[in-house]
């Protein structure tokens, strides 16, 4: 019994005996298969954990004006680090220098200490500083942050610290790029400009033309020292990246101060909900402002939406001018034929339609009733000669034949396309009284910008060209691509009929009962068309609910040989009136009055003797320099020009295939001035006397980049400017 006893004891024994081997002969051989066989494929994945590649961000572009200033620019940042414990780093180095580097940061860096502290006062905080890095020293820290967002300044200074002078990794110093979006213009054309925010986000110029202006980021590998820090393995200077393209935009910024001051004034004023303001180059399209403002929560004026481009809205009585046109290239109408206005009130089937103004006339003539803008007249010309022939679809196709189904295909994003309702379809609630309405500006909808591009196509002869906001793209001042302007093929309507439009738009500023007359100008001529549409009417039993107006005004100006169109909408007001001529027709009239004050384009030529003719592609374009030089060498060339500038500074526009303009170069007192364009003698001459260091790269050319934006303060900095 007890040799069994002591037989079963012995097999467990030797039983687990023999497990504990064959697991520690499993063990053994997987670590040989880990760190011998697999150990190159298992020593990458570890190095995953503490080294990675990490995108390196590179120079954006620059979105300009038309005269080269900076709407959106890239200024250099850099977060600045210590490496106490780089492998590099000699101990000798560090007993040698940490004493004078401390007194360094304590001195220049230490936000806490101010010039007028006490010499006791640095020696404290210069003793503090220097236990704190020997104390991460000896606890094996690997990254201690020194200066956040530091300018190219301070990066500067702080790279001579003793220690830090000797580089990344004998001297332990970490600098890290990035960059920051600034806008020197402030609020001006804010939403135009835009922004991108990661890779779904894309507003504005910055997102449409984000493929130009973002540049080609690098790689660098970066190793992970704790705390989720991460250090690069080598200087990120050494990493080519290609900088991004700069944008040249056709917004000239004196117009566009103009309109916003315009808007705000008419915001403020009349306590609208938002507004919108775009103004137009006649001949080529190219938008020369744009201007959206809301409130924002704390009651200040912002733009936050781009309603020019992306708010469709019921045009009302701006788009009578459509109405008259079809009936003029259809041949039903005249300038002089009779239309009875039903002393200011109609009827359509059991809905009744009335002028914004009472009055007791009944016959007058067409270009009376549209001067005056009587929805009963306009819908009555419209109603009788399509809907009684059962030709509401000839309508509709005559207005789609001036382009105003279609969105303008501006090159930023957000255009909503314009609403058309199909005739007689029962999907878009064709109804009995929707022609009359349409043709008075209902029951349809469009952006303020489409809007504007049928005008500026009847102030042009006919022609329709596309808008645009950006002419070209360039590299440190070379053109590498030009967005031509856009024509479509043909006349909108012909010669005839177009000139009979524009007789209705004078009419309506020239005319006694024209509903503008009250704004004309005795000191230059506009036309154009005042609009009220009611916001979402709904017709009860009894009467008719409004929600709210919209005002608006759309024309052009000088009336007789257009330069600019221009159109104006606010939505909402809550005081000082509501109609068109009220409150958006004194916004049109601000504009176009400034614009003629600053604009000697605008005013008829004395002297137009022929002068010698020049290729525009061969004319000097953005360069700047001092007024008295540029005027004696375009009078050696006899070459013709205009003067805009009122400074002693300048900068060439080639506005003609034969003329240049010179435009005002602004130079405050106190700050620093935007050299870009100039040679360097005139740039070293305004730096210089700024009390700048300057610091030249290049040796040819003129100014084509420089490190501190222009309108910053001028304090004895460094800066530095590239030629090319």
């Amino acid at each position: 019994m007890a040799f069994t006893v002591k037989n079963e004891v012995l097999v467990r024994v030797y039983v687990v005996l023999t497990l504990i081997v064959a697991v520690a002969f499993g063990i053994a051989y997987r670590t040989f298969q880990i760190s011998v066989v697999e150990g190159e494929k298992w020593r990458k994945e570890g190095n995953k954990l503490h080294i990675k590649e990490v995108p390196v961000e590179a120079e954006r572009g620059n979105i300009l004006t038309e005269d080269g200033s900076m709407l959106a620019t890239s200024m250099p940042f850099f977060d600045i680090a210590f490496d106490p414990n780089s492998s590099a780093m000699d101990s000798a180095d560090w007993n040698l220098h940490i004493d004078s580097l401390s007194y360094c940061i304590a001195t220049f860096v230490d936000p806490s200490f101010t010039p007028g502290g006490m010499r006791e006062y640095l020696e404290e905080q210069k003793q503090l500083i220097k236990e704190y890095l020997q104390n991460k020293r000896d606890s094996g820290s690997r990254y201690l942050m020194i200066k956040k967002d530091a300018t190219i300044e301070e990066k500067d200074l702080i790279s001579s610290f003793p220690l830090f002078n000797k580089g990344q990794f004998r001297g332990g110093l970490i600098i890290m790029p990035k960059y920051k979006r600034e806008r020197p213009f402030g609020l001006l054309a804010n939403r135009t400009i835009g922004y991108v925010k990661g890779d779904s986000i894309n507003v504005g110029l910055e997102g449409y033309f984000n493929n130009y202006l973002k540049g080609d980021d690098g790689q660098a590998l970066m190793y992970r020292v704790g705390n989720g820090m991460w250090i690069p393995l080598k200087d990120l200077s050494e990493i080519e990246l290609k900088p991004g393209q700069d944008i040249v935009t056709t917004l000239d910024m004196d117009i566009q101060a103009i309109t916003e001051n315009a808007l705000a004034k008419a915001m403020h004023r009349h306590q609208a909900e938002y507004g919108t303001a775009v103004v137009m180059e006649v001949k080529t399209g190219a938008i020369k402002a744009i201007a959206n403002l809301d409130w924002t929560k704390k009651g200040k004026l912002w733009e936050n939406y781009n309603h020019a481009v992306g708010t469709v809205c019921e045009p009302g009585s701006t788009f009578k001018l459509a109405s008259m046109l079809a009936l003029f290239e259809d041949g039903l109408v005249e300038l002089n034929d009779s239309i009875d206005l039903e002393q200011g009130r109609t009827m359509y089937f059991d809905v009744e339609l009335e002028d914004a103004s009472s009055h007791t006339l009944n016959n007058v003539t067409v270009e009376r009733a549209f001067a005056m803008s009587s929805n009963v007249g306009i819908s009555r010309l419209v109603y009788n000669n399509y809907y009684t022939n059962n030709e509401a679809d000839k309508y509709v196709d005559r207005l789609k034949s001036f382009f105003l189904d279609l969105p303008t295909g501006i090159k930023i994003n957000g255009e909503v396309a314009p609403y058309f309702k199909r005739p007689y379809s029962n999907e878009d609630q064709w109804s009995g009284t929707t022609l009359p309405w349409m043709a008075i500006g209902y029951e349809l909808a469009m952006t303020p910008l489409q809007q504007l591009a049928f005008y500026n196509a009847v102030a042009n002869g006919g022609i329709y060209v596309k808008p645009f906001l950006v002419r070209e793209v360039q590299q440190y001042g070379e053109t590498l691509e030009v967005f031509p302007v856009t024509e479509v093929k043909g006349r909108i309507a012909s010669k005839e009929s177009i000139a009979k439009a524009q007789r209705l738009l004078r009419a309506v500023v020239d005319s006694t009962y024209g509903t503008a007359y009250k704004r004309r100008s005795n000191r230059f001529s506009f036309a154009g068309k005042t609009g009220t549409a009611q916001l979402g009417y709904q017709r009860l039993e009894n009467k008719t609910r409004v929600r709210g107006y919209q005002a608006s005004f759309a024309g052009y100006f000088p009336s007789d040989d257009p330069v600019y169109s221009c159109i104006v909408l606010i939505s909402k007001p809550k005081v000082g009136g509501y109609y068109g001529s009220q409150v958006a027709l004194p916004v049109f009239k601000e504009i176009a009055t400034k614009t003629f004050r600053t604009n000697l384009e605008l005013y008829p030529m004395v002297g137009t003797e022929k002068q010698k003719y020049l290729n525009k592609k061969k004319m000097p374009d953005y360069d700047a320099g001092y007024l008295p030089d540029m005027q004696e060498i375009l009078r050696e060339l006899d070459v013709k020009h205009y003067n805009r500038s009122d400074g002693d500074w300048t900068i060439l526009r080639a506005v003609a295939p034969d003329s240049l303009k010179l435009i005002k170069r602004p130079v405050a007192q106190t700050r620093v001035p935007n050299v870009l364009g100039m040679g360097l003698r005139d740039a070293l001459f305004l730096l210089e006397n700024k009390g700048l260091r300057v610091e030249i790269n290049g040796k040819y050319g003129r100014v084509q980049k420089q490190s501190i934006k222009p309108g910053a303060k001028a304090k004895g900095q460094t800066i530095w400017i590239r030629l090319g």
